[in-house]
């Protein structure tokens, strides 16, 4: 350092070397693995508890179970239906083996399906959609039989044919 008659003076490197390890432990904090292995500690913290570990495996099963369930019942209807499945199903598979090999199991069935069907000729893809929007339509009619067509759904809209009015 150098000397001056009012004291000494910090060179301005050093003040650019403090700002840059600031920056280098700000981007640490935001690193998603530094949040990875603060979750992984936290849940191995749980796991040395066998009351909090049952209900955590509890909660995360009924949250992943209400999730895959919701998904199942919009699977037929526009949607994303197999995604939300697949996401429940990725909730349940951070706590249950058998969840972890039913979704890379069902991930690698919806590939296969999706691989031949794109193999297939158009009327063929065609096809599959006709019955794919058949299948919705019946569903809804279904539902609509039991349940009654809902009210902000207007009369006009209701065919006599269909025997929902």
């Amino acid at each position: 350092m150098k000397q001056t008659g009012d004291g000494p003076v910090k060179p301005a490197q050093k003040s650019d070397e403090v700002r840059h390890d600031q920056q280098e432990d700000d981007d640490v904090e935001l690193d998603p693995r530094v949040w990875v292995r603060r979750f992984k500690a936290w849940r191995e913290a749980l796991r040395q508890r066998p009351s909090t570990n049952r209900l955590y495996r509890l909660v995360v099963g009924l949250v992943g179970g209400g999730i895959v369930v919701g998904g199942l019942a919009l699977v037929p209807l526009p949607g994303p239906g197999w995604l939300i499945v697949f996401l429940g199903l990725a909730v349940l598979a951070t706590e249950f083996t058998w969840a972890d090999r039913l979704e890379k199991f069902a991930r690698k069935q919806v590939g296969a399906w999706t691989k031949w069907l794109m193999a297939q000729p158009i009327y063929v893809r065609a096809l599959v959609g006709l019955a794919t929007a058949a299948l919705v339509v019946a569903i809804f009619w279904v539902l609509f039989r039991v349940t009654g067509v809902p009210g902000w759904i207007p009369d006009n809209w209701i065919p006599a044919w269909s025997g929902l009015g």
